[in-house]
């Protein structure tokens, strides 16, 4: 394992890591925005249009003063409604503003340590494993027991809990084979969703004319397919050429591609779909950031001997070495096999470096020492990874040039 040369802490390698924190409030926010614009349009056309009724009734006298007044009365109600939602879009705003100030805090708090060695910076760590371990647990499933953790640490403002619990029960309802909390989801995030030019809505629909071909409802399968798939001709032709092939095709049938839109594996495909998406509109990554921060971790370790047939003492049998490299453990060496490792451009030996005949390198008071703590004759010295005997006079002193 590389020797550490330097404890000075750099906070902009550590923010690779955390930029889903800031991004995901300002995805929300930007949410939050647009459906309070949707909702104020939608109310301003509607009493602008009764409000203009209403007067050309009263001046043509088509209405008396009292159902005048009822049309007011029905426009300040539709007001206050609007002013309702408004006052539930205001509080939203707040919730996400809290939030994005306590997760500027925490980074700004990275920025305040300067070395790795303070007692500050455990703290901070400890902090983000616990979002990190939130994190993983919300992706998994485990809303619960993610929400649970979170209120104990005290870091509910620092993860992202609704936003992963209402994103696991779309993915659940259709592994259920339901797709209308999908479509309803796709139609409060529609106009975001065709800025990523997604299929989703598209492949639900495809979903939902399959299922009326399955149950041999011929004619709602074709009113469906007017209605909405033949409008995406253009975008998605094959898939348009196929639904239209699949009328003629039963649900038993074995020819392709029907007998593959026939075949249950769809909602699993549907589910990983509305994940991506829902992913790609949040700016979220596709991975937990458990695996992203152990993959960077491990492969920063990792050295080329850390998966040799000599590697340590924990994982070789015959080895006598007492290495504290944490790749080279039991619990950590199967986990990094197939990572790469990075290249270092620093490395350290030991004082008065000694090669044996099998080309190993080793310190030469080291290699004495443990030769004879093990009781060898003198004379003799053994390779503390391989277990190989050799003559002292054997070893050859290196020179590092």
């Amino acid at each position: 394992m590389a020797e550490l040369t330097s404890t000075k802490l750099n906070p902009e390698s550590h923010l690779l890591l955390d930029q889903p924190l800031l991004r995901l409030p300002a995805e929300l926010s930007r949410k939050n925005f647009k459906l309070a614009a949707l909702h104020v349009e939608h109310d301003k056309k509607l009493l602008l249009g009764a409000l203009r009724t209403a007067a050309n009734d009263s001046l043509s006298g088509k209405k008396n003063p009292s159902q005048a007044l009822d049309s007011l009365d029905n426009m300040i109600s539709r007001m206050k409604n609007l002013k309702r939602k408004m006052e539930g879009f205001h509080e939203e705003e707040k919730k996400i503003y809290r939030q994005m100030r306590k997760r500027l805090e925490h980074l700004h708090d990275l920025y305040q340590i300067t070395s790795l060695a303070d007692v500050k910076y455990d703290e901070w760590s400890r902090i983000r494993l616990n979002r990190l371990m939130v994190d993983y647990l919300l992706r998994s499933g485990y809303g619960e027991s993610a929400a649970a953790l979170a209120k104990e640490k005290g870091i509910e403002d620092l993860v992202d809990l609704n936003v992963f619990v209402q994103c696991h029960k779309v993915e659940e309802s259709l592994r259920r084979e339901s797709t209308q909390e999908c479509l309803a989801w796709c139609a409060e995030h529609r106009e975001m969703t065709r800025k990523t030019s997604s299929s989703l809505e598209f492949e639900l629909r495809l979903q939902q004319f399959i299922e009326l071909r399955r149950r041999g409802q011929l004619w709602e399968a074709r009113q469906h397919a007017q209605k909405h798939i033949s409008s995406n001709a253009e975008t998605n032709p094959v898939e348009v050429r196929r639904a239209a092939g699949l009328l003629a095709h039963p649900p038993e049938t074995k020819v392709e591609p029907y007998r593959t839109m026939y075949s249950k594996s769809r909602w699993d495909f549907l589910s990983n779909l509305f994940i991506k998406t829902h992913h790609e509109l949040f700016s979220l990554p596709g991975r937990p950031l458990m695996h992203l921060a152990l993959s960077a971790g491990l492969s920063a370790l990792k050295t080329p001997s850390c998966h040799s047939k000599y590697a340590s003492s924990s994982s070789n049998a015959s080895s006598t070495t007492t290495t504290v490299c944490p790749i080279c453990s039991t619990e950590l060496n199967e986990l990094a096999r197939n990572l790469r490792h990075v290249q270092h451009n620093k490395s350290s030996v030991e004082h008065n470096p000694i090669v044996l005949p099998n080309g190993r390198v080793y310190g030469r008071e080291r290699l004495l020492e443990m030769s004879a703590k093990v009781g060898l004759e003198e004379g003799k010295v053994k390779d503390p990874t391989t277990s190989e005997m050799f003559e002292a006079s054997e070893i050859r002193k290196v020179f590092i040039s």
